[in-house]
């Protein structure tokens, strides 16, 4: 349990270390206004994929119930199921949070019916994709842009995309994922998350501030806001 919970504590709140940390500080900046948007009282919540769960506390006073399903059990699993065939019967939940499961589900667009099917009406589904990414797994099927995630949730009454940054944090981002993936040994990884990673987050974020350019052509993660 323990282990689980420190992973997710530094998917929230990364280390300027991680070379994701560009994306991973905008996403939580995005999913915070996302649920201060939410409607009053307390919510069912859903979360598929959810052997990690880091913006769960991005929720805290605000669950009646917060219910996991993934097909690997961790000790944060509630329940062991696919994200194609949910367990539960139609309009159990007010919220559904998918981040970063749905480049590896070969039928994509049955998952997303199938977490409407489960939304109650006005329901809110709050997701993240990406677009531009050095493979993380044999498994990885897709990458999406803005056009194909609307045409996805095409049956949703409002869809929101937000990019994860602009070109310039994509861009230093992708360096970092190259370099980490170029960073075979641990010693190496090890002194790359104290040196270089921090430096190119540090200089990506600063010229992106700097520039105010809204250019997000090479946006390499987007977040989404539906609701049924």
């Amino acid at each position: 349990m323990q282990e689980a919970l420190s992973a997710t504590r530094k998917r929230l709140y990364p280390s300027v270390g991680n070379p994701s940390w560009l994306v991973l500080r905008k996403r939580r900046e995005i999913f915070g206004q996302w649920v201060n948007r939410l409607p009053a009282g307390k919510l069912m919540v859903l979360d598929v994929g959810g052997r990690l769960q880091p913006y769960r506390e991005l929720l805290d006073g605000r669950v009646r119930r917060y219910t996991s399903v993934d097909i690997r059990r961790t000790a944060l699993v509630d329940v062991i199921a696919s994200g194609e065939q949910l367990p539960f019967i139609s309009e159990s939940f007010d919220l559904a949070i998918c981040t970063q499961v749905l480049e590896y589900v070969p039928e994509p667009q049955i998952m997303i019916s199938e977490i409407r099917r489960v939304l109650r009406r006005g329901g809110t589904l709050i997701l993240s994709v990406p677009a531009a990414h050095p493979r993380d797994a044999e498994e990885e099927c897709w990458s999406f842009y803005p056009a194909g995630i609307r045409k996805l949730l095409a049956n949703y009454s409002e869809v929101e995309v937000v990019p994860e940054g602009g070109s310039i944090t994509g861009f230093f981002r992708t360096i970092n994922a190259c370099l980490n993936i170029f960073a075979r040994y641990k010693a190496v990884r090890s002194l790359f998350t104290f040196t270089v990673f921090p430096f190119f987050n540090v200089l990506g974020l600063c010229i992106e501030n700097l520039a105010g350019s809204t250019n997000d052509q090479f946006a390499v993660n987007y977040s989404v806001l539906a609701r049924k």
